[in-house]
Formats: structure tokens, C-alpha cells, sequence
């Protein structure tokens, strides 16, 4: 088997497998220590296409990241934007007198505009449309909107994960949009070293992926790794992934330090013995722990939302008449009419059967184009009528607006493995050591402001004389206390009625408004007896490949919140009164 001579970028300080959020930040925090960073990833450029709710914690470890990268390579030694300014993290994600709105970081990257990445919040509104007292009841609170940042503060950057994840979100972001300005950061580091002739402080590998047998075990047990390059195909109706045809294997020595931070599931962290295991949770009903699971569907709607973050809690209820209680979210964008991302949790008792509502005669295949297509309408028309109770539009206006994504079904269950070290110079990070509730991008943070910046506490002990085994051992341990910091906020998701990520002060203030009981649990069903199609976590092939449902674009403001429960509202009221949200 022929071997390609990488003698240049053999033997690296840090390597990342997988280049998502977390390992990119991590990259960024390695450089800007003095060392040097080789990534891989099989994906090309990031597809990811949700939206993030964003902490003001990310901002801050932009901001250092970019101070210490002037610090250490002055003006000359950082990246260019196209129009010759110098490029800032920290900038690109909120800077005060860069406007909001529509924006491709590659027209920021290369100058074409001054428009920043991160939109503001302006309004944060919680919804309790529970029944009470076997009647529709509503209770609206309205939060003030959170201050941004004057500027970077590096007193922000050691805040407890705990705090971080239960703070109130600050910028909303596209997920696509966040990756991407990293990578183009990392990438124009690469050319500008390659292109003045010196020693690369970064490489990148965005086509490839380790070899079957690609963790070679050194005598001391550190892994030596081979990667290869891929060419990506849809074959039948399915990509597939092979090598590229003509090439050899990629031999990338033995790194000091390696991290494999992959999504949900890897295949690398599994070869090297990594497992992870269900996350249970008691929600103190009588049934004991169960699997910390919840369904929901996702969609793309061109509704602006705009910079707001809402929501919602509800009750369903099954035949027997007992209450579930349903969440719902919906997250745009400052100033973006193309961002109105909607996800509407599906009540535990809920089938979408065809053949039991009467949609496809008795007997018909499962596997059938009728029966498939019966299935999805049901799925569509379930989340139309959900949406249309957060965004307060009513489902026929909402079923001729564009949707380019969704809606998805899929199944959130979190998992956590027990130890995030794997090798003596390589750990498991991001959503592949662990995952919480995805509500609020808790994963996102946990990575990028958790995980990642343990890479960097790891470059200080090993500068201050710690050994390198001290060090990853640490390492290895904040990975796993920052994940588990994210199951513990994520706890009240699945059975309480608060939601997180509003903050502890806003948090009191929904009580003392609503007279919410703190101390009440939904009714659950034990994950293994529900009864659903097509549940698998959201999977990143997904932004591959994109479906439009074509339609129009809804770029007026949201009607005012109605002070009547959805369930209570006659004809002639026409929504009810409206509560001002804007």
C-alpha cells in the first residue's frame, strides 16, 4: 500500500479529529499558545444548519483568543480579511456599530460587508398555556432583553459551566455561519504560513478520515495515526465514502495531543474502546430513573422571528385523559425574515399512524410510497398546528410559507461515556463524549466554551512544568465535569416545567409571575414503550441534502401574543387581545 511523505507534518502538537465547534476553538486556543494544530475531517466545509443560541461567554473566548493571537505573532503574523483588515473573532461575532441581518460569513471573510454574524436578542418570552383546574389557562412573561458586551472582557472566560449554560443567551447565530468563520480563520493561518515558507502553525485535512486500522498502539501505548483522503458519492440514493482514487495513506506521526470530537457517534472514538451509556433521570413520578429521552420535530421557516427567543409549555392529553406536558421553541434572527427555526416536542402517548387515523385502508405496506406519504402528511400537519400556537399564525397562513428544512422527526436521547481519555496523548470531546437536552444549544457551548477551552488550561499546565500525564489527566476530567455540568442543567427539561437557559434571576421571575409550582413533573412514558418511525438523533448528512417546500416568505412582524389560550378562543374574538412583544 503506497504511503504519502508528510515529513512536514508529522508528529503535531494538538490534532483534531473531526473539525465542528468544539475541536476548532480548541485548534484556535493551540495556536495561539505557540503551537502546532493539524485538523481532519471527512465533510469538506461545515453543513450544519440549525441556529444557535448563543452565550456571551463565546464572545469573551473569541476576544482573548484574539488578543493572545496578536500578542504573540503581531499584526503580520494574523489573518486578513479581503479588504485588507485584520480579521477578529471577536469582531466577526458582535461588534456595536456592525449592523444585523442576513449575512454569509464568506462576505464578511472577504469584505464585502461589515455585517456581523451574531444577532442580538431583543425579546425573550416564556409561554404556560398548561390547563389548570381541567380548564385552558395562559400566562405570558415577558423578560428584558440581555445587555451585550461592551467589549471582550478575559475576567469572563473561567465562568462555571453550570453558570454559562443556565445564563441567558445574548447573540443568536447560524451554526453554518460560526463554523464557518472559524474554519476560513484556520484556513487563512495555513496559506499564510505556506505561502511565506515557514513551519505551517496549521493544517487541515477537510476530505479524509482515519484509516480502518488507522491508531497504530506505540510501546507506551500513545497512538501513532494514519489518515486518507476521500471522494464522497451519492450512490443509489445514498453517499458513500471512498478513497480518493491514486492516493496513499497520510501518515500523521504520533501527536502530543489528540482530540476526537465527531457529533453524536464516532467511529474513531469507538475503536480505541470508547463506550457511552444512556443517561437516566428520575422525575420523581413513581417509575423510578428512565432514559433521559424526548421527540421532537424540526423546521426551516421563512417566518421572521427576528431576534427573539420564545418559549412554549403545554398540555396534551391522551385518551385516557392524562397530561403531557409538550415544549416548544422558536429561534430567528436580527433582522433575518429567512430564520425562523421551529421545534415542537411530540407528546410521549403520540403515533403517527396512517392505517389508525384512517388515512390508508387496513393491510397497506409499511413500505409503501402511499403509506410513506400518508405518514408525512400526518408529521406535517401535526407541526403546522403546533407551530401555529407559538408563532401565533394561524396553520393555513403558516402551510404556504416556504420551509427549507424539515420537518424532522428525531429522537434526543442523551448519553455520556465514563472516561473522555482513550489513549495516553488522546480524549474524547464535544457531543462524542457526551450530550445533554439540545434546547438552547447547550451542546454547542459545552463544546466550544468548555471542552475547548480545557485545551488551553492543558497547553498552561504543560508551560508551567506539569507533566504531560498530569495533564491530560486533567484534561481527560474537565471534559467530563463540563458535560455532566450540561446533564445537570438539562434535568429540568425533560419533566419540569421551567425552562433552562433564562437565568436564575429570570427564572424567579416566571414563579412570582406565573405562581408556577417549581416542585411539579409532567407525566412520562418509559422511553422503550414509545411507539414512533424513523427516531434517530439529527443527523449532520442531513444539510447534504436539502428539501424545499416552496412557498412564500413571511417578512412581517409576528402578531402580538394573544392573552387567551389557543384552546379558549372563539371565532369572534379572532386570536384575542393581543399582549405587545415587540
Amino acid at each position: 500500500m503506497n504511503q504519502t511523505d508528510t515529513y512536514d507534518l508529522r508528529d503535531p502538537d494538538f490534532l483534531a479529529l473531526g473539525m465542528g465547534a468544539t475541536n476548532m476553538v480548541a485548534m484556535l486556543w493551540t495556536v495561539a499558545m505557540g503551537r502546532r494544530a493539524v485538523g481532519v475531517d471527512m465533510r469538506g466545509d461545515p453543513s450544519l444548519g440549525v441556529h444557535w443560541n448563543v452565550r456571551e461567554e463565546l464572545y469573551h473566548h473569541l476576544g482573548l483568543i484574539d488578543r493572545l493571537m496578536l500578542e504573540r505573532y503581531g499584526e503580520e503574523g494574523l489573518p486578513r480579511r479581503g479588504n485588507g483588515t485584520l480579521f477578529r473573532l471577536s469582531d466577526s461575532l458582535y461588534r456595536p456599530d456592525w449592523p444585523a441581518g442576513p449575512v454569509a460569513t464568506d462576505e464578511l471573510v472577504c469584505g464585502f460587508t461589515d455585517t456581523r454574524i451574531g444577532g442580538l436578542i431583543h425579546h425573550t418570552e416564556f409561554i404556560d398555556d398548561r390547563w389548570r383546574d381541567g380548564a385552558p389557562h395562559r400566562q405570558i412573561t415577558l423578560l428584558d432583553a440581555p445587555r451585550p458586551p461592551d467589549g471582550p472582557d478575559p475576567g469572563r472566560v473561567e465562568r462555571d459551566m453550570v453558570e454559562v449554560l443556565d445564563s441567558p443567551s445574548t447573540f443568536q447565530t447560524g451554526a453554518f455561519q460560526l463554523l464557518m468563520l472559524l474554519r476560513r480563520y484556520l484556513e487563512l493561518i495555513e496559506e499564510q504560513d505556506l505561502a511565506r515558507g515557514v513551519e505551517p502553525r496549521v493544517r487541515l485535512f477537510t476530505n479524509h478520515r482515519v484509516v480502518e486500522d488507522g491508531f497504530v498502539e506505540l510501546p507506551d501505548g500513545r497512538r501513532q495515526v494514519l489518515i486518507e483522503e476521500l471522494r464522497e458519492l451519492d450512490f443509489r440514493g445514498k453517499f458513500h465514502r471512498v478513497r480518493a482514487p491514486g492516493t496513499g495513506l497520510i501518515d500523521l506521526g504520533v501527536p502530543k495531543l489528540f482530540m476526537i470530537a465527531q457529533g453524536f457517534t464516532s467511529a474513531d472514538a469507538d475503536r480505541l474502546g470508547f463506550r457511552q451509556e444512556d443517561v437516566c433521570v428520575d422525575h420523581n413520578d413513581g417509575k423510578g430513573p428512565v432514559v433521559a429521552q424526548a421527540d421532537y420535530l424540526a423546521g426551516l421557516l421563512g417566518v421572521l422571528v427576528d431576534g427573539r427567543l420564545r418559549r412554549r409549555i403545554a398540555s396534551e392529553f391522551d385518551e385516557e385523559g392524562n397530561e403531557y406536558w409538550v415544549r416548544q421553541i422558536a429561534v430567528g434572527h436580527e433582522g433575518d425574515p429567512a430564520v425562523g427555526w421551529v421545534l415542537v416536542q411530540v407528546p410521549d402517548f403520540k403515533v403517527f399512524d396512517p392505517i389508525e387515523t384512517g388515512l390508508v385502508p387496513p393491510g397497506t405496506d409499511r413500505d409503501s410510497v402511499e403509506y410513506y406519504a400518508a405518514y408525512r402528511h400526518m408529521l406535517r400537519d401535526y407541526y403546522l398546528e403546533q407551530t401555529a400556537a407559538i408563532l401565533e399564525m394561524p396553520k393555513e397562513q403558516l402551510a404556504r410559507v416556504a420551509m427549507t428544512y424539515g420537518p424532522k422527526l428525531f429522537s434526543l436521547v442523551e448519553r455520556v461515556g465514563k472516561d473522555a481519555l482513550v489513549a495516553p496523548n488522546g480524549v474524547v470531546g464535544g457531543d462524542s463524549f457526551g450530550n445533554g437536552h439540545f434546547m438552547t444549544s447547550g451542546g454547542a457551548m459545552t463544546g466550544m466554551i468548555g471542552h475547548a477551552h480545557r485545551v488551553l488550561r492543558y497547553w498552561e499546565a504543560t508551560d508551567a512544568g506539569v507533566g504531560h500525564d498530569a495533564a491530560i489527566r486533567s484534561l481527560a476530567d474537565g471534559i467530563r465535569a463540563d458535560t455532566h455540568s450540561w446533564l445537570q442543567v438539562s434535568a429540568t427539561e425533560f419533566s419540569q416545567a421551567l425552562p433552562i437557559n433564562f437565568g436564575a434571576e429570570r427564572i424567579e421571575e416566571i414563579v412570582a409571575t406565573s405562581g408556577a409550582d417549581t416542585t411539579a413533573r409532567a407525566t412520562t412514558i418509559e422511553s422503550s414503550r414509545r411507539l414512533r418511525h424513523s427516531l434517530i438523533p439529527l443527523d449532520p448528512s442531513d444539510w447534504l441534502r436539502p428539501v424545499l417546500t416552496a412557498g412564500r416568505m413571511h417578512a412581517m412582524d409576528l402578531p402580538p401574543l394573544a392573552r387567551t389560550h389557543p384552546a379558549a378562543r372563539t371565532e369572534a374574538q379572532g386570536g384575542g387581545d393581543g399582549v405587545a412583544v415587540r
